[in-house]
């Protein structure tokens, strides 16, 4: 391809060149809805940005290669690989690649992963990933002397600063969008908040800072089931006056409360988190079923997802488990929380129960393999996990069905509790966060909370409780912090950190 070999100073602009035809389009969108390119001032930042794209990555470039030779050609196809389904993932689902994003990269498992894999991947990948990194090895680097090195380096610097103050007018205007413009720059954006990602679970306390011991205020049997629900938004549930009636069987069941809730994060290790803690302290102190094991409650664990905070309790089944003494095509979807469930509760010799069902309904991208084919309530059904090359009407439905499915597993474990005539019985049923279905091109979850949209921040609440056992109070707006008192509260346990304002029970 190359005739003759070039400089390095060369090599690493037609790379950074590249990289930026490649992969910065997204972030190119982002600049121009958000500026007027019209204007002088508009055109100076638009030409500014790409200058100093270019050079600071061929600066970056220029330094790996020079100081680690063969192998920096290797490091810089490897980011191209990268590159290539970040992009991907970008144009796709309109996420970005910010430190959130890396901490669900880091938290999820094969199951979800497997579920985004498509051919338009892999033609990304092969296109845009392993196509340019051929290119890399085939050009011949000519080696650069220490000297003519130092000075590259040094003009370089020199250059990049002299054009940032000559910028000083758009500074606000990059402060502003810092986060955005952070998590569309390639690679920087996985490569720094990868760093960011672990220098901040570096800080975070291993151990779950223990909380004040509580009493059991009586001996009346009471079981409280919490069911955190995967990706639910609020506005699609009925009890919520969505216009579709996707709670069909929810809706006709006496002393069903329904709230609307605001999640503290958009992705599931921080959600489940802010479930199952006290209080948002930014520390992670004993969670609701530890603490509660721990002061002689009988605490049940079912799971279909992940992502919880660390759950040191005896009886915690994961989905694998669970089949294991379930039949029929139930047993692949989240129905299978229940196999069991009343007569593992039966066999507890203790008068205080708590079951916690981590499910996972309605985590995309493929909803419409989240529940049995009967709940299908809704067609056309979206079948392709590239949501954008769905019509909304067949997302939508496809994520409705799941919401559908919701219905009926919470109905059924509404009736099972019905069954335990000895005991006070509430279901809890809460989301660990919302969902994006393609409103303004947005898919999915995972946008900081700060600037996320009220799709993936906006939750349902849902309460029931058997006749006779306790008074409900009329809430507004409740947050996922309400869920710990409640239970302490609907169960009788007294403890100094328990707050009756955060219940939603009535005494």
């Amino acid at each position: 391809m190359f005739k003759k070999d070039i400089k390095l100073s060369y090599f690493v602009l037609i790379i950074s060149f590249i990289n930026i035809a490649l992969y910065h389009l997204p972030f190119y969108e982002f600049v121009c809805n958000n500026i007027d390119v019209k204007s002088l001032d508009g055109t100076l930042l638009f030409v500014s940005l790409t200058t100093i794209l270019i050079i600071l990555n061929a600066f970056v470039f220029y330094l790996g290669v020079f100081l680690l030779r063969f192998v920096g050609k290797w490091i810089l196809a490897v980011f191209f690989c990268m590159n290539a389904v970040a992009i991907y993932f970008i144009n796709t689902y309109g996420v970005m690649i910010d430190k959130t994003m890396i901490g669900n990269i880091f938290n999820t498992n094969f199951e979800e992963s497997s579920s985004f894999f498509s051919a338009t991947l892999v033609l990304y990948f092969v296109l845009l990933g392993v196509v340019p990194s051929i290119l890399i090895f085939k050009i011949k680097v000519i080696p650069v002397k220490i000297k003519n090195f130092l000075i590259h380096i040094s003009l370089t610097l020199i250059f990049v600063l002299s054009l940032a103050f000559a910028n000083s007018a758009n500074w606000l205007w990059i402060d502003k969008h810092s986060k955005t413009l952070g998590a569309l720059v390639m690679p920087w954006s996985y490569v720094v908040n990868t760093s960011r990602f672990f220098h901040h679970q570096s800080l975070e306390n291993k151990q779950q800072i223990l909380l004040p011991n509580a009493t059991i205020k009586d001996d009346v049997k009471s079981v409280v089931v919490l069911v955190i629900g995967e990706s639910a938004r609020s506005e699609n549930f009925s009890l919520n006056g969505y216009d579709k009636d996707t709670n069909p069987l929810l809706s006709k069941i006496d002393n069903v409360y329904s709230y609307k809730a605001e999640s503290c994060a958009t992705y599931t290790t921080a959600g489940v988190k802010c479930i199952l803690e006290h209080k948002n302290k930014g520390k992670l102190f004993e969670i609701l079923p530890n603490y509660l094991f721990r002061n002689d409650v009988e605490v049940i664990w079912r799971t279909t997802n992940w992502g919880e905070p660390t759950v040191t309790i005896e009886n915690y089944q994961r989905k694998s488990d669970l089949k294991k003494f379930c039949n029929g095509d139930a047993c692949d979807y989240d129905e299978v929380l229940l196999s069991g469930l009343s007569e593992q509760i039966l066999t507890s010799q203790k008068d205080k129960i708590l079951v916690v069902l981590h499910a996972s309904t309605s985590h995309g991208p493929t909803y419409y393999k989240k529940y049995p084919k009967e709940f299908e309530k809704f067609n056309p059904v979206c079948e392709s996990v590239e949501l954008a090359k769905c019509t909304q009407e067949e997302l939508i439905n496809a994520y409705d069905n799941t919401i559908v499915y919701t219905d009926y597993i919470l109905a059924k474990l509404i009736a099972d509790l019905k069954q335990l005539s000895e005991y006070n019985s509430s279901m809890i049923y809460i989301s660990d966060h919302g969902e994006s279905l393609g409103e303004n091109n947005l898919y999915l979850h995972g946008i900081p909370a700060s600037i996320a949209p009220k799709e993936q921040l906006d939750i349902p609440f849902i309460v029931w409780m058997s006749d006779g056992s306790r008074g409900i109070k009329n809430e507004q707006l409740l947050s996922q912090h309400n869920v710990f008192h409640s239970v302490l509260d609907f169960l009788r346990i007294e403890s100094p950190i328990y707050d009756e304002n955060m219940s939603v029970f009535k005494n």
